[in-house]
């Protein structure tokens, strides 16, 4: 993983249109829109999980390369138990239900987070459908549970400290790369786009260090209502923008 982020080019016949190769989403929304319906809050969070299905299919068929979903933060563990204890439910669920639409669609499932925190039968269906979905490459979900960008770089440091104390790495050597080496997100290109649904303008210890030089884009519609051509809306004003790195 490098440390600006790169993207590829969407063929159309002539020149291409530049194209997020890694697309992360603060999927936000999901309690207003069920207060705006009356509903309770986890009929909110299953039409969110619908928005993911969605949203993972219209990346694949868009040709984005990587797709970053925030699920679950550190911090969604202060919520109310009965909520907790749902969106654990919706997750076992879904893990079930759509695993094998995931491996048939060619994609590839990985986990960012202190995930293995969960409870043992989600742990191990997690590591399933990773197992399952390993050899796939024609997109890479990665899903965002029990993470907290703040958790993970102080896991990085502990790391590079544990080598540097054991005499495994010189700390003068110590740059950039070491710290993207030991990042969460290490296997996945440099992320491009970060969007947050739902109007709120804040990452929520989200990403903090690969964003440094992603493009943001806070939009009013609400997670549940998330679709296509939200997603293409976002990447058209995606190849609008100039990227320039603080180089000019």
């Amino acid at each position: 993983m490098s440390g600006l982020p790169s993207s590829a080019t969407v063929p159309d016949g002539g020149g291409g249109a530049p194209l997020p190769r890694h697309v992360a989403i603060i999927m936000d929304g999901n309690g207003r829109w069920a207060k705006q319906r009356h509903l309770p809050r986890i009929a909110g969070h299953r039409a969110g999980v619908d928005a993911v299905r969605r949203t993972i299919r219209a990346a694949a068929e868009i040709g984005i390369e990587a797709l970053t979903l925030y699920a679950f933060s550190s911090e969604n563990w202060r919520r109310p138990e009965e909520e907790v204890a749902d969106l654990m439910g919706l997750l076992r669920y879904y893990i079930k239900r759509e695993i094998a639409e995931l491996d048939r669609n060619g994609v590839r499932l990985q986990l960012i987070g202190d995930w293995r925190r969960f409870a043992p039968d989600i742990v191990a269906d997690l590591e399933e459908a990773c197992a399952r979905t390993a050899g796939n490459r024609r997109l890479d979900v990665a899903v965002a549970l029990n993470y907290g960008a703040q958790d993970e770089l102080v896991r990085a440091v502990r790391a590079i400290a544990t080598e540097a104390q054991a005499g495994l790495l010189d700390p003068a050597a110590i740059d950039r790369t070491t710290i993207e080496e030991r990042l969460d997100t290490r296997a996945l290109p440099p992320l491009d786009l970060l969007i947050r649904t739902s109007g709120e303008e804040r990452l929520s210890n989200f990403l903090l260090w690969q964003a440094a030089y992603a493009e943001l884009m806070f939009v009013d519609t609400l997670w549940p209502d998330f679709d296509r051509a939200a997603l293409e809306r976002a990447v058209a004003e995606f190849a609008r923008r100039e990227r320039r790195y603080g180089g000019r």
